[in-house]
């Protein structure tokens, strides 16, 4: 692999969690304040059907680390363990002569906390340990209390000074911006790859009253489609419902639009960092020579159709925004052929302008530099796949042309022409027209995976999890939660460093030289 091509830009990497693209200005919402990615988005290729790799937070991270689906690389829950032999993006950048650095959530299981990162600036928000392991020998629809979903997100949504979730992206964002002035005023040159990963709009949805402010009540959007009758609901969102616990709480429409307000000024939170972060790059002269990738791990359902968090295969859980801003290489543009998660990965390592070396673990994805560049080819479907809870069985998601197909042994199939019917209201599986269109899907779903395989795997890896977790626990427990810190004997002003260089190299942008007479 070339470890030298001297023509490797910076690459910023802004992730949030659960956005939905649909509660962005620059994907059509006309209530959301979100003007900084706005305006990223219209100096950028913006991919209007990108897909997450699976609707759930730890499995869509794996896919977007690893360039693999989450079947492959064992990514199947949200304790689900990432081996440290399997390659990501952070390790391909790093041994092109990147210095990797990650700043906020990446949601990690087990005692590999860096999976390539030469450097971590804070820790984590959620735990590294195998607790949240579903169980799939249980009821499909059984709730599991003790760090489930449940409604409280949507009942106690309102404003908040201070959140668990407020401080964290506080840290995560003044930690990211550190970065980017270090990058300006150390004497290492190598150009990085920082990502900042935010929690918001994560819920609970719970905003500042700053963010709040920027909303009326009665301008806020109740959900395009309404909770259908439980005789209309497919066996999924039947499961969802129950193991978010829906019925255990009465909603009004004053509390939908609570939520949804909150969620709303959570975005403009992340929002406002987009803009902080922008505004550093250009302060210290990084702006022009540094690629900023805007991406999400999956979506929130908002309320639509009932269903609220993420889980689901229907457009507002698994659809998220993908945003590649690089004015120096192309002109902004609108992409509509679908993309995934497992893009990311080949797309960063031809940013950084060196090939794959031989031999390497297999790669799901395809790049999409040459889209952005206007040319053709790229990937021509997104697959997602669900492995976790609210289920025991694998489900399969594929969009490809205008048609979204989704596949689980226990359910019906569903069919969707997604430009005839953008909210998925009309299930074509039995429409006699469609009968090659579905024969295509059905032999792509053959080809993609071995259900009986696949389930039996999943199986026997929570039955280990399981296991290890409860014998781990016995005795003196050992976290494998990432312990950030700084050493504080190079920081700041310290005796052994030679005072009037250091506030030099530390100052940017950098003072006249000081040239006195005598020392």
């Amino acid at each position: 692999m070339n470890k030298t091509t001297g023509d490797q830009p910076n690459i910023l990497i802004i992730m949030a969690d659960q956005l939905t693209p649909f509660a962005l200005g620059c994907f059509g919402n006309k209530i959301v304040h979100s003007p900084n990615i706005d305006r990223l988005a219209g100096e950028s290729a913006r991919f209007d059907a990108a897909y997450c790799n699976s609707p759930l937070c730890t499995p869509g991270r794996y896919a977007f680390m690893t360039g693999q689906y989450v079947s492959h690389c064992g990514g199947y829950d949200n304790a689900a363990y990432l081996p440290t032999n399997v390659p990501t993006f952070a390790h391909y950048l790093r041994n092109t002569g990147y210095k990797t650095t990650l700043s906020g959530k990446m949601h990690f299981v087990g005692a590999d906390q860096l999976h390539g990162f030469e450097q971590r600036i804070t820790t984590d928000i959620y735990p590294a340990d195998f607790g949240w392991i579903p169980d799939w020998r249980l009821d499909s629809d059984e709730r599991i209390d003790l760090w489930y979903h449940n409604m409280s997100s949507v009942k106690q949504a309102g404003v908040a000074a201070i959140t668990n979730q407020l401080a964290y992206d506080d840290e995560v964002g003044a930690q990211t911006l550190r970065s980017i002035y270090d990058s300006a005023r150390q004497t290492d040159k190598r150009p990085f790859c920082l990502v900042a990963s935010f929690i918001h709009p994560h819920d609970p949805y719970a905003t500042r009253q700053q963010y709040w402010d920027l909303y009326e009540q009665d301008e806020i959007d109740l959900p395009t489609v309404v909770r259908p009758d439980e005789s209309d609901l497919d066996p999924h969102s039947r499961r969802l419902q129950n193991v978010i616990a829906l019925d255990a709480v009465d909603l009004d429409e004053n509390d939908i639009r609570n939520a949804r307000r909150a969620y709303y000024g959570n975005v403009s939170y992340v929002d406002e960092w987009v803009g902080k972060l922008r505004s550093a790059l250009e302060e210290t002269g990084q702006a022009d020579n540094t690629v900023i990738v805007l991406l999400a791990d999956h979506g929130d359902m908002l309320g639509e159709r009932g269903l609220w968090y993420k889980m689901s295969f229907y457009e507002w859980s698994v659809r998220i925004p993908v945003i590649i801003h690089a004015p120096k290489y192309f002109s902004d543009s609108v992409i509509s052929q679908p993309v995934s998660q497992v893009d990311i990965l080949p797309t960063l390592v031809d940013i950084a302008s060196v090939d794959l070396p031989e031999p390497v673990q297999t790669i799901d994805g395809t790049s999409l530099w040459p889209l952005c560049h206007g040319d053709d080819g790229g990937p021509d479907c997104a697959v997602s796949e669900y492995l976790a809870e609210g289920t025991n069985a694998p489900l399969l998601m594929i969009r490809k042309d205008n048609y979204k197909y989704t596949y689980c042994p226990t359910d019906p199939e569903q069919l969707f022409d997604l430009e005839t019917d953008t909210n998925e209201l009309n299930n074509i599986v039995n429409a006699a027209e469609n009968t090659d269109t579905l024969d295509a899907f059905r032999e792509q779903s053959l080809n993609h995976w071995d259900v009986d395989d696949i389930h039996a795997r999943v199986l026997e890896d929570q039955e280990l999890r399981r296991f290890l977790n409860e014998s781990l626990r016995q005795g003196v427990y050992t976290s494998w939660d990432f312990q950030s810190g700084q050493n504080a004997a190079e920081e700041y002003t310290r005796s052994h460093l030679e005072l009037t260089e250091f506030d030099y190299a530390s100052r940017w942008p950098r003072a006249p030289e000081f040239k006195p007479r005598y020392t």
